[in-house]
């Protein structure tokens, strides 16, 4: 999809008879430099190691942001308590009881609820078990993204079109705008200013 409307062209400084297929392309082009899907509400799913003594993980993609009739942009946390990785140093006798009343490795569901989320951060901080031993690896459901695109992201996409149509490698009259094409191009397409405007919203833990 385009992340400007027609009605909007004018609006962003483009022209009214700019190309549908060059936005849309000029969309597609900044979704694979922020590394996403879309930068429209998607759900997505990570499974993370926690850091031995911390209880806190940074999610990926942001902003956080519930899906339509949701009251929490987590759809679905699991946690587990696996044996140590070489070179950590458990509590042996907490160890011990934890495989005493549980299978080693098992998933368990925890309730979203009791993760504390830092929104801006896209960061969560887990409860402990009730064997006092911290989780070490976590698996979360969760939703990101925007309802309404800002008009950040269409300055960006507009700046794009305009670095496309500025380009003259670029054939922007041909009916169709190949994305590979303009991918071609991408490190003159994206530039600085376009850059900084997605910085936000680029995938941190991917690729």
């Amino acid at each position: 999809m385009g992340y400007l409307s027609p009605t909007e062209y004018v609006q962003y400084g483009l022209s009214a008879e700019t190309p549908d297929d060059l936005v849309t392309a000029a969309s597609a082009l900044m979704e694979a430099h922020c590394r996403r899907p879309s930068l429209l509400i998607t759900q997505y799913v990570e499974r993370m190691r926690l850091a031995p003594g911390a209880q806190s993980v940074r999610l990926s993609y942001r902003p956080l942001a519930a899906a339509d009739g949701a009251s929490s942009p987590l759809t679905q946390v699991r946690v587990r308590y696996t044996r140590p990785r070489r070179g950590e140093m458990p509590d042996l006798f907490r160890e011990q009881v934890a495989y005493a009343f549980a299978v080693p490795g098992s998933w368990s569901m925890l309730d979203p609820a009791s993760v504390d989320i830092d929104l801006a951060a896209a960061e969560l901080t887990f409860p402990s078990n009730f064997f006092g031993l911290n989780y070490n690896e976590v698996e979360v459901t969760y939703t990101s993204g925007f309802d309404v695109i800002p008009p950040a992201i269409k300055v960006a996409c507009a700046q794009i079109v305009k670095n496309a149509q500025a380009t003259p490698a670029v054939n922007v009259k041909s009916s169709r705008i190949d994305t590979m094409q303009m991918e071609y191009f991408s490190g003159s397409l994206l530039d600085d200013q376009v850059q900084q405007l997605l910085r936000p919203y680029v995938a941190e833990r991917m690729g």
